[in-house]
């Protein structure tokens, strides 16, 4: 059922308004506003992947226009960790205003600085560790160090006379892992004796059972995988994954190979990581792609992007042919990430165009070459049972996922009426340890398409599945601007069909004779009269053809 949207009331002194603008019901556009005393703070501000059935999508962004006339009232944005779906939005904010300040991890925001340069913006940055405090505007800040599948992430408690929320952004209970850094789980105890009132959470993985398998059980199947292969080795994983890349280049040193990285993204990231001491790249292991060429076939790796199955991916250009280095027999390509959902059927077709040029494919579902950065159902409860929050909001997830994050809130004894399933655009007030749902904000998707933000809308993309799928037919009539007789035409032209335009002598006839009729009542305006035309062409290609295209009639008065 369509959401009913409906305006929330002014906000009441002493009050905490809560409002995901996006990264709920989906797997990325994570945002979040919270506003205390007029003033406003942001967590995250991320991109979302656009599917197949958004054709020339490049991203999706959260809808900025509940925030857009009350910029001046932002504090600062405050980001959890350096992925896209909660920094990738940021430069299409900072347009709006270049100079709302940026708060977050070493490594985040020199990721987020390095976008925010292609966009020629020099952003206001303040760096923070786990353990710190900051106080912006009404907020105090505390922020937690947590584990994910990239380095420096950070949990957030934001502290306001109306109570505490705490939001995990993404995360993970490694206990092994690779850089050492524990989600703090005393930190986490200390907030709970304290009194979490809301606990916005991470819901990726609420409905695997157990616990997410640690990252050192990777390594040595990366290795052993790397030394079986006689030929290239191709591993494909996120662009800003440090965890992983340092895996495959302890595997390819342990192996005697270089390794090579491929992709505009994967090269920036992986330098800036290098740079700030989260990847320790081993001695003579990295090489230049160019160079990389010229080695013997079993002694290189490449390092590329495009494990989702992304069309101008690295990956997906070796698939079908589009890229100076061609898998064959005896090459092995690895795919070391989890699959996003909507991704699958992109992700399967890569990987049967690799099968098809002798590649053997190593992904997920046949070996452990990845796990998940994200909390298990058996975390989640330990966090639940470590906290105790007085109210749980999950966040960052499809639908299916918060429902089932719920459901663990309350086997561990939160009541179901403070357990919240809100969609993007929910607003709630936090007071006195209760949370109302006061509102419901209209939000919708903004579409990044080439050089143009916001101007695509799901109409346009109607269109263009239209056009993909049921092909286009163009009728130009020519017509006696005083008695509306036909003078030239029907000319009809077709892209998508498998007939010959010659089909449609059929419905010539029709067209005329609906056009005769519209003249003889009257009718003389050109845009009626394509209107008969439209219905006429639409009718007769429904009922012979049996499809449904794009249809532009072009009546021309003379």
């Amino acid at each position: 059922m369509p959401t009913t949207t409906y305006s929330p009331p002014p906000l009441e002194a002493g009050t905490l308004r809560v409002t995901p603008i996006g990264g709920l019901g989906e797997i990325g556009r994570n945002m979040t506003t919270f506003e205390y005393d007029g003033k406003i703070i942001i967590v995250d501000c991320g991109v979302l992947f656009p599917e197949e059935h958004q054709p020339g999508v490049d991203l999706i962004l959260p809808d900025f226009d509940s925030i857009r006339d009350r910029l001046n009232d932002v504090e600062a944005v405050v980001l959890t960790h350096g992925h896209e779906d909660h920094i990738g939005a940021v430069p299409y904010l900072l347009r709006l205003k270049p100079d709302i300040p940026l708060i977050g991890s070493q490594l985040t925001l020199a990721l987020v600085e390095a976008k925010l340069k292609e966009h020629k913006i020099r952003p206001y940055t303040l760096v923070v560790k786990e353990g710190q405090r900051e106080q912006v505007g009404p907020f105090e800040l505390e922020f937690v160090a947590v584990n994910h599948s990239i380095p420096d992430a950070l949990a957030v408690a934001i502290r306001t006379p109306a109570g505490m929320a705490l939001a995990t952004g993404d995360f993970k209970m490694d206990q092994l892992p690779l850089d050492g850094r524990l989600t703090d789980l005393r930190a986490f105890s200390r907030l709970g004796e304290e009194g979490v009132d809301l606990f916005l959470v991470d819901s990726t993985n609420s409905d695997v059972p157990g616990f997410t398998p640690t990252e050192r059980g990777i390594g040595p199947v990366l290795e052993q995988v790397i030394s079986k292969s006689p030929r290239r080795v191709i591993v494909a994983s996120f662009s800003s994954h440090v965890h992983r890349v340092q895996q495959v280049l302890d595997a390819a040193a342990a192996n005697g190979r270089r390794v090579a990285l491929l992709g505009r993204s994967m090269v920036r990231n992986m330098t800036i990581a290098e740079e700030l001491g989260y990847l320790k790249v081993p001695d003579n292991v990295l090489i230049d792609y160019k160079k990389a060429r010229d080695l013997p076939e079993d002694q290189i790796v490449y390092m590329s992007t495009g494990s989702q199955g992304e069309p101008m991916a690295v990956l997906s250009r070796m698939a079908n042919l589009d890229h100076a280095i061609e898998p064959g027999p005896g090459d092995t390509v690895i795919l070391a990430s989890s699959l996003i959902p909507g991704n699958e059927n992109a992700v399967y077709r890569v990987i049967d165009g690799l099968t098809k040029l002798g590649a053997n494919v190593v992904h997920k579902a046949n070996a452990m070459v990845h796990v998940s950065g994200h909390a298990a159902a058996g975390e989640l409860l330990y966090c639940y049972n470590i906290l105790k929050p007085k109210n749980v909001l999950p966040v960052h997830g499809e639908y299916r996922h918060l429902v089932a994050n719920a459901k663990l809130a309350q086997q561990t004894g939160i009541d179901a009426e403070r357990t919240i399933l809100a969609e993007n655009g929910t607003v709630m007030d936090l007071k006195d340890g209760d949370v109302t749902v006061v509102g419901q904000l209209d939000v919708g998707k903004v579409y990044v398409d080439g050089s143009s933000v916001g101007a695509i809308t799901d109409a346009d993309l109607k269109d263009r599945r239209i056009l993909a799928e049921e092909g286009f037919i163009s009728v130009i009539v020519v017509v006696d601007s005083s008695s509306g007789a036909v003078i030239s035409g029907p000319e009809i032209h077709s892209r998508g069909f498998a007939e010959d335009d010659a089909v449609f002598n059929d419905v010539k006839p029709k067209i005329e004779a609906a056009l005769a009729e519209a003249a003889a009542s009257g009718v003389r305006d050109s845009h009626a009269l394509s209107q008969v035309v439209r219905r006429t062409i639409g009718r007769w290609v429904n009922q012979r053809l049996r499809r449904r295209p794009m249809i532009v009639p072009l009546v021309i008065e003379a």
